[in-house]
């Protein structure tokens, strides 16, 4: 099938969610939009609009006007399977005593590791990102320290990849959440591929907005692998879910956001344990003081 995509970029998250939210009425009817922050602390935002005939790129240019956006560029993308492209592509990653692989390398599992079966799908988390190997990287030195949570919870989970790596560590069950429903279905079948089922429940939340999050707080761990804003608008609900003397462990931050983020987080009783840098994402771990 062939695949047209249009992307722009404008000023501000509200400006592109209302752009995307236009697009949506344009004939021929596009199959899905997407609004992503460019993660630079520029604040601009891409939008992308994907269809299976050609857009009408006069309506497009209108629209893009209209909300002060760039003028949208419009390819058409090659068939291709991306998934298959991207197993091909994606290596085995350690992290820790964590070993993250695709059935393709099953074969290449070291002993004396925790092997992680992770596919490459429509969810975020593979191990492959910066930000994930630093969750990975801080659970395994928790779990070194001694650390010993009873109650874990990882918000905005992905694939699963931290919630099983969290269940591999410690003999408890482990909540896992997204707002995304098909991250959701993506983390069930990881969950039961690498044996976890029963010790890994995976729910659809916007942030702890579930019962049975809420049910099950206070939390000795918290893992939120997300962006800096969800995280800073989190800050007042963590320091209501956290334990005290919980710890916390976040990222999908940019190193040029880790102090804001930290801040936020101090006025609201956490101190920063430690902090991560590889490349140019940051891992931190926080505990609640008070």
């Amino acid at each position: 099938m062939t695949t047209f995509t249009a992307l722009t970029h404008v000023q501000g998250r509200q400006a592109a969610e209302a752009l995307a939210e236009a697009c949506e009425d344009l004939d021929p009817e596009p199959v899905g939009t997407g609004v992503f922050e460019i993660e630079d602390g520029s604040d601009r935002w891409e939008v992308g609009v994907y269809f299976t005939e050609r857009p009408d790129e006069i309506a497009l240019a209108l629209l893009a006007a209209v909300h002060g956006a760039n003028p949208f560029a419009v390819s058409e993308l090659p068939e291709v399977d991306w998934v298959a492209h991207v197993r091909r592509e994606l290596t085995p990653v350690r992290a820790g005593r964590f070993f993250v692989h695709g059935s393709h390398d099953a074969d290449k599992v070291p002993e004396g590791v925790e092997a992680l079966w992770i596919e490459a799908a429509m969810a975020f988390g593979t191990g492959h990102h910066d930000t994930t190997k630093g969750c990975l990287e801080a659970l395994d030195r928790l779990a070194v320290q001694g650390f010993q949570p009873h109650r874990i919870v990882d918000i905005g989970c992905g694939t699963a990849v931290l919630a099983m790596a969290a269940a591999r560590l410690w003999p408890v069950t482990v909540l896992a959440s997204d707002i995304d429903a098909v991250a959701v279905d993506t983390a069930a079948a990881n969950v039961i591929a690498n044996g976890l089922d029963g010790r890994v429940i995976c729910l659809e939340a916007a942030g702890f907005g579930h019962q049975m999050l809420e049910d099950n707080a206070p939390y000795d761990l918290v893992l939120a692998n997300i962006l800096k804003q969800p995280l800073i608008d989190l800050a007042p609900q963590m320091v209501q879910m956290v334990a005290p003397n919980g710890q916390i462990i976040l990222s999908g931050i940019l190193t040029t956001q880790a102090d804001e983020v930290a801040e936020v987080y101090g006025a609201q009783g956490f101190s920063l344990d430690r902090r991560d840098d590889l490349g140019d994402w940051s891992a931190l771990t926080l505990a609640r003081r008070s």
